[in-house]
């Protein structure tokens, strides 16, 4: 084992990036012996898992090239995998000749093949594995990330997700449940499904297979014994029907908890994004599912300074921070993409008018997430615990997505016990175990 090749992965991005990065892993072990190792500099292969949705990490991932080609020992590989793989192809070899293989996002299954083919690039985006059955790895014991669709069929005027991971293909129902049975073999307590627009699953398959929808599909899953939580990303709001909310809201294993992107809440500029949906449609939504179900929570992504927002189109954005009070909000100033129609847009909002608005929004929803906080202090909740912590901390989530930290040890893990709530910092809370 001593003699095993090693290797090194940097993961950026999202959570399929994660999973991507995990299926790697998977194959590269068991085809080819390789062993994980946390330092680059004794790896015979590094790879950087890559993310293009933004601009920071394309520019991230030269930087961190030419530091792996710094301190890598002789003859390590270098592979570059992931979105920005997809995009730029050919051009990071051309940029970095220490890269010896570039591999899309669409095509993570030939990472084994990649190793033999000398300057290999294959960044196809029709490239369907949708039914490929990868080896087996998972980063935690407690939490199976699983793929339940690959690609995007939206048209998004800014974003590069289509044109990096390829039209959306649902992988096959039995495929999914097999990972799920095996996850719980395992004892993995947690299923959380990943797709571009999970909510939209069943749309279309590549071959013969059953036709069914996200909701048949969570129903399916939850029929599985052992597995006692089901979380899902992300759903798109166009899809949010009346059949998936009755699912979600009366499904016990279906954590309540919603990642559901508003990105703007002005009718104008969602239409100017593609979105499909208006303000008002997503605030019904929103309505709706915190009528219907206890404890709901929701967190969303906002862009800001989108070409052409003005100020009324941003203050209805505030209005909708404001109605809904998201418990978790991931915001950011608008940043053009390659190969997007909003980058071709010419009513460019003033750089300083997008940082002032961007800093009014994140201050606001900071002060309503110390209230939402501060009112879990004194409650008692259930907590699933999943991550030993240093100094004798152990951390969990609750059914409805709030992270907590208590005292504890690893005889916790995997259980879910009751929490009193004693405080909070940040977006985390402070609890202690009730035995």
């Amino acid at each position: 084992m001593n003699n095993a090749p090693k290797l090194f992965i940097e993961t950026l991005g999202c959570a399929m990036n994660v999973r991507d990065s995990e299926h790697m892993i998977a194959e590269l072990q068991s085809k080819e012996g390789y062993v994980l190792t946390d330092d680059s500099s004794q790896a015979d292969l590094i790879l950087i898992n890559t993310c293009s949705v933004r601009e920071k990490p394309v520019s991230k991932l030269f930087s961190e090239l030419g530091q792996f080609n710094k301190i890598k020992k002789n003859g390590a590989k270098i592979g570059v995998c992931g979105c920005t793989a997809s995009h730029l192809g050919k051009e990071i070899i051309d940029r970095a000749s220490c890269v010896d293989f570039v591999l899309g996002a669409r095509n993570v299954s030939k990472i084994t093949k990649a190793l033999y083919v000398p300057k290999m690039v294959d960044v196809d985006t029709s490239y369907d594995d949708s039914s490929y059955v990868f080896e087996e790895y998972r980063g935690s014991s407690l939490k199976a990330n699983i793929n339940i669709s690959i690609g995007c069929d939206k048209e998004c005027t800014y974003c590069i997700v289509p044109h990096t991971r390829g039209e959306e293909i649902s992988i096959p129902s039995n495929l999914i449940l097999d990972e799920v049975k095996k996850s719980a073999d395992r004892g993995v307590k947690e299923i959380y499904l990943l797709g571009q627009n999970v909510n939209n699953y069943g749309r279309r398959f590549s071959g013969s297979h059953e036709k069914i929808n996200f909701p048949k599909l969570l129903n399916l899953i939850s029929e599985v014994d052992g597995i006692q939580r089901i979380s899902f990303t992300s759903p798109h709001p166009l899809h949010v029907d009346d059949e998936f909310i009755d699912v979600f809201a009366n499904n016990p294993k279906i954590t309540k908890h919603m990642h559901l992107p508003l990105q703007s809440g002005s009718s104008e500029i969602l239409k100017a994004m593609k979105r499909g949906y208006s303000k008002e449609w997503f605030l019904e939504k929103a309505f709706k599912l915190r009528e219907i179900v206890p404890n709901f929570t929701i967190s969303t992504e906002v862009i800001v300074g989108f070409p052409g927002e003005s100020d009324k189109d941003f203050e209805d954005t505030i209005d909708v921070v404001k109605k809904v009070k998201f418990e978790q909000m991931f915001s950011f100033k608008y940043s053009p993409r390659p190969l997007t129609k909003a980058a071709e847009m010419t009513n460019i909002v003033d750089s300083n008018i997008a940082d002032e608005r961007l800093q009014y929004l994140q201050n606001l929803h900071r002060g309503q997430l110390r209230m939402i906080m501060a009112s879990q202090v004194g409650k008692t909740i259930k907590i699933l615990f999943e991550e030993l912590k240093p100094n004798g901390r152990i951390f969990g989530r609750s059914n409805n997505f709030f992270s907590l930290t208590a005292n504890g040890s690893e005889e916790l893990l995997g259980l879910e016990k009751d929490v009193l709530i004693i405080d909070y910092v940040n977006g985390s809370l402070e609890g202690k175990v009730i035995v």
